[in-house]
């Protein structure tokens, strides 16, 4: 990669301080021209790491800017390349003739991720590390940044470490013994290695199946707000994200589309879908708010059936609950706590879904609901450390490598030679590579030299 690359790193609006980086073999070159310390200094002779003040300039000698400049020489940065910061004042514009100053010199626009492509390569993460770098800045919870960050750190790739580790000590010693039958390797007994292969697949299982939790964590709980016209759906979704989001009246059948909001409830990120009012209709726009109402009921991850707790309970109001699917949480929010109460605690119990009364037009009884949200989802209530896997590619390849040690486990114990075992370890191996950008056969191969003393 001998180009040098730039782009802004910090966000597109106006800021206080606003960050140009420069990564690449002429990154210290380019800088150079344009930047000089209040010292004297040129971003040459700068000491890695360290922050210099002074007078950012264009090639004619006019002053563009009085910023920070940080060299970080490689291997020793970010990319692994040399790397220069320009830590500017943050408007656009100027963060815009720093670059085009920079592109007359020869350096050329960063492509979307490249700088974290380039670490990747460079050897200074792995590939769930990058991964995670993405996670963290779209983080939404708390609890999403700090599973971000874990895994940033390592978590995921020390754990799939572990288990490659041990894969790579049965293949490196099957190809040994194979390879090298005049050393002092050691007989190969694949049933030997049958206590290593299940921990191995406890060890894929286990991270497995965090997925679940971490698509919520990474995605949120798909929420469908239900119930019949006029119960207040639309209302409690206002409360709930604090603006009047959807358009409110006393008319029944105003909403008529599904409407989609994020918010946050606890440490769980709920995307609230307010619905149509659920009931029997003839009118053609109506009738297709309805299908999708229950399209999005069909898909939601948690249910909240909006009841008007200062009326009786109608067919609609069975029906709604009715419609609720099997296996997904669900509670019922009844609203009007502002009205005289009509629908009595013993009613409500024999319904079979945990209530909260609750006044959306006022806020009452908001942050009660949201603690009975939070009860059914109690897994949120611990900050990960990075051990719940987020990512779908990452999921899919864990689970070919899975599914191969279950098959290395399963031709262990059957009247199989070694070498079909070892195809399935094999497997494992290149799928967990896979996730972490490792390349397996290179590893085979010094693992050998390594571990066995071949040729002493």
């Amino acid at each position: 990669m001998p180009d040098t690359i730039s782009a802004v790193a910090t966000g597109g609006g106006i800021s206080a301080i606003g960050i140009v980086r420069v990564s690449g073999s002429g990154a210290i070159a380019a800088a150079d021209k344009l930047f000089r310390a209040k010292s004297g200094l040129r971003p040459g002779g700068a000491e890695n790491r360290r922050a210099y003040y002074g007078e950012l300039t264009g090639a004619d000698g006019s002053l563009i800017d009085l910023c920070l400049c940080i060299v970080s020489r490689a291997p020793d940065s970010y990319t692994g390349e040399d790397t220069v910061e320009f830590h500017c004042h943050g408007s656009p514009v100027v963060l815009s003739e720093v670059l085009r100053e920079l592109f007359a010199l020869g350096v050329r626009q960063a492509q979307a991720g490249e700088f974290t492509k380039r670490a990747f390569l460079n050897g200074r993460m792995d590939l769930t590390q990058a991964e995670a770098v993405i996670d963290l800045i779209d983080a939404e919870t708390p609890s999403a940044v700090r599973n971000a960050a874990g895994q940033l750190r390592g978590a995921v790739s020390i754990r799939l470490e572990s288990v490659y580790s041990s894969l790579l000590d049965i293949s490196a010693h099957y190809h040994a013994f194979i390879d090298y039958p005049d050393e002092d390797v050691g007989d190969f007994n694949m049933e030997g290695y049958l206590p290593e292969l299940r921990r191995a697949e406890g060890g894929l299982s286990s991270m497995l199946a965090t997925h679940d939790r971490g698509r919520v964590l990474r995605s949120g709980v798909p929420t469908a707000i239900i119930g019949r016209p006029n119960t207040g759906k639309s209302s409690l979704l206002n409360a709930f994200v604090g603006f009047e989001r959807a358009i409110v009246t006393d008319i029944a059948g105003t909403t008529r589309d599904t409407i989609e909001e994020k918010v946050v409830i606890g440490d769980v990120l709920l995307r609230l879908i307010d619905t149509a009012g659920l009931r029997k209709v003839s009118d053609t726009i109506e009738k297709l708010g309805v299908g999708r109402a229950l399209a999005a009921l069909d898909n939601a991850g948690l249910a909240i059936v909006v009841l008007d707790g200062s009326e009786p309970l109608q067919n609609d109001d069975y029906e709604a609950l009715a419609r609720v699917p099997q296996g997904i949480p669900a509670l019922i929010a009844v609203n009007k706590s502002d009205l005289p109460p009509v629908l009595d605690d013993g009613a409500l119990g024999s319904l079979g879904f945990p209530f909260c009364r609750v006044s959306a037009l006022f806020g009452d009884g908001i942050e009660a609901l949201g603690a009975e949200v939070g009860k059914l989802f109690p897994g949120f209530g611990k900050r990960p450390g990075g051990e719940i896997v987020t990512n779908e590619r990452q999921a899919e390849v864990i689970g070919y490598a899975l599914e191969s040690v279950r098959q290395a486990i399963s031709a262990t114990c059957a009247p199989v030679t070694p070498d079909a075992v070892l195809c399935e370890v094999e497997s494992a191996l290149e799928a967990i590579g896979e996730a972490t950008g490792k390349v397996m056969r290179e590893d085979v191969v010094a693992r050998i030299f390594e571990r066995f003393c071949v040729g002493k």
